[in-house]
């Protein structure tokens, strides 16, 4: 199964490179799907010899496209973004997004609203009705106790993310993650605007960002490609 899915990320990310054109400036966002898209950028920008610079949301991502021999453009040219390739922990029938799953969704949303277009790599089982996932939220670590209060107040379980010895995870940009429950959430953007009202947090996991174009991987090896 594990293998099947690799190879349907695969297909995907080579369907993306339709989007990739020569001088462009792209963002690349983190995690298992976005690493295959580096690969798959990294053979086609040697076949067509184009010149193409990335913007890494996170130091995984950069070292995946440092291997690959792929340039790094610096941070100041992050309002000049052409493209962004990212993947995704939940998608609602909406298309709201939670995402956060790898720490990086502060540097991810910056890059997605920075760029001209936005495309996302998603298998099938990724598609929900109603996103029901625990909502990462990066918050200031001086307001853990205070944030966690407040997030129950609006309904949430908060749960602080921990590396497999226990040690609290941080993000680079040097916060902490909760990990918070809301059960069903039927209204995403309430329930960001509710989180992010509260002192302290950085940024949460709850995307209703601008997307411009999906592609579905399903698991008979189709790619649907979806307009939202």
């Amino acid at each position: 199964m594990v293998k099947l899915k690799a190879e349907i990320i695969d297909k995907m990310a080579n369907e993306a490179l339709e989007n990739v054109k020569d001088n462009m400036i792209i963002g690349l966002g983190s995690g298992f799907t976005v690493s295959r898209f580096v690969n798959a950028l990294k053979n086609f920008i040697d076949e067509n010899q184009i010149k193409v610079s990335v913007i890494p949301s996170s130091l995984q991502i950069q070292i995946f496209a440092e291997r690959a021999g792929l340039k790094i453009a610096p941070s100041n040219l992050i309002p000049f973004i052409d493209l962004v390739v990212d993947g995704l922990d939940q998608i609602d029938k909406r298309f709201n997004m939670i995402k956060g799953g790898g720490g990086a969704l502060l540097r991810e949303k910056i890059l997605m609203r920075a760029s001209k277009k936005v495309v996302i790599l998603a298998n099938e089982d990724k598609f929900v009705e109603n996103l029901n996932r625990k909502v990462p939220i990066e918050v200031l670590p001086f307001a853990r106790d205070f944030i966690s209060k407040e997030l129950e107040k609006i309904g949430g379980k908060p749960e602080l993310r921990v590396m497999e010895k226990g040690y609290p995870f941080f993000t680079e940009n040097g916060n902490i993650i909760l990990d918070t429950d809301f059960g069903i959430i039927e209204n995403p953007p309430l329930i960001s605007v509710k989180i992010k009202d509260i002192p302290g947090v950085i940024e949460t996991g709850i995307f209703t960002e601008r997307i411009n174009l999906i592609y579905k991987g399903h698991k008979d090896g189709t790619i649907e490609k979806i307009i939202p």
